[in-house]
């Protein structure tokens, strides 16, 4: 087994190609001499990963400067007043957050429905974002929202979870080193069991499982192998007529020399211990199994660096927190410390896939 140092030592290589990665390891310390705080407000609760957007916001209180988190849903206001999560937090209107003097940055935490069309009021409005995902059901929207974005010199910031995972970031600068040889393989799955109440929540939205689980893997695929040629959807639907969620879904990404298959579905017991992403090259194969705690495989044909040849676990940083490389990096962004690591072009083509992959149109 490798440790901490040997993994610092690949992901210290720097600037890769594609698609406009730093160096993805990110320190959730500083030494450096601190910094003005941040201004930043949180619009919505109900997004899945609302909760632990602003837990994060909050445990960063020498980054950000917390105004005020929106919620028109009064009796939702009330249940969350008292829970630990928003406990002392204040209550605004969007208007009055958006008229803050100072703010700077907006955590997008709605329903997905009202995702894109509260990202283009808050960039509309001159704010950075921090929008979650999936980026909504229309590709236009979400294009048109990337490129006011960048008129003004602001940053849409994605959410999706795994970007600054110790695991996943091993994995995309191994390819960048070529490590893994030339990469002809990969697979990846995003599953788990649902109660009912889930499943109805989700068949709201038609592209089922894909659109709402697997956009996390089909981020981390196009950032490892690029945009693909070609993504085949292939959709079931097991619990008909009971409901319409499309509960069991796969997609097939083409590339000129290899494919690769995303699999998610909400009916895997114990599913979270076999979330997995395969990277597989004619020189090594990388498997990440599981994602949270980041478990680490690592198979090579020869030696590279402190790694033997062979096949070894590899020891990663921990992981201290879920969203804490997004809060840290995005703070580094805005002082002006480094550039976004995610280019607009590659969330639109991460969009697209996602749309592709989940049956639904790009239109």
């Amino acid at each position: 087994m490798t440790d901490r140092r040997k993994f610092l030592k690949i992901t210290s290589t720097g600037a890769w190609a594609a698609p406009s990665v730093g160096s993805l390891f990110v320190s959730t310390t500083t030494k450096a001499a601190p910094k003005p705080k941040i201004r930043i407000g949180q619009i919505g609760t109900k997004h899945a990963h609302a909760t632990g957007k602003i837990t994060t916001i909050r445990k960063y209180g020498n980054l950000y400067d917390l105004v005020g988190v929106v919620e028109p849903d009064e009796e939702r206001r009330q249940v969350l007043e008292n829970s630990d999560a928003y406990r002392g937090v204040t209550w605004l209107t969007e208007e009055q957050l958006l008229n803050t003097p100072g703010l700077q940055v907006v955590a997008i935490e709605t329903e997905v429905c009202d995702l894109l069309t509260t990202a283009a009021r808050c960039v509309t409005a001159g704010m950075h974002i921090h929008l979650d995902k999936p980026a909504g059901e229309s590709l236009p929207q979400f294009k048109e929202i990337l490129d006011n974005a960048t008129r003004q010199g602001r940053i849409v910031q994605m959410g999706y979870m795994y970007r600054y995972n110790p695991g996943f970031q091993f994995i995309f600068q191994a390819i960048q080193a070529g490590w893994l040889g030339e990469v002809f393989e990969a697979h990846a799955v995003m599953s788990k069991t649902v109660p009912p109440a889930t499943r109805k929540e989700l068949a709201e939205y038609q592209g089922g499982t894909m659109f709402e689980l697997g956009c996390h893997l089909i981020d981390a695929l196009i950032l490892a192998l690029g945009k693909p040629d070609r993504v085949t959807p292939f959709i079931r639907r097991t619990r008909a007529p009971q409901d319409n969620l499309a509960d069991n879904m796969m997609a097939v990404f083409e590339y000129p020399q290899a494919t690769a298959t995303v699999r998610s579905a909400v009916m895997e017991v114990d599913g979270f211990r076999r979330r997995q992403f395969v990277i597989c090259g004619n020189r090594g194969t990388a498997m990440l199994r599981p994602l949270e705690p980041p478990k680490l495989v690592l198979t090579l044909d020869r030696a590279q660096q402190d790694f033997s040849s062979g096949t070894q676990e590899v020891t990663l940083p921990s992981l201290t927190g879920r969203y804490d490389g997004d809060f840290t990096d995005l703070a580094q962004v805005i002082h002006g410390d480094k550039e976004h690591d995610f280019s607009p072009a590659h969330d639109l083509a991460v969009q697209e896939a996602i749309l592709t992959a989940s049956g639904l149109p790009l239109t």
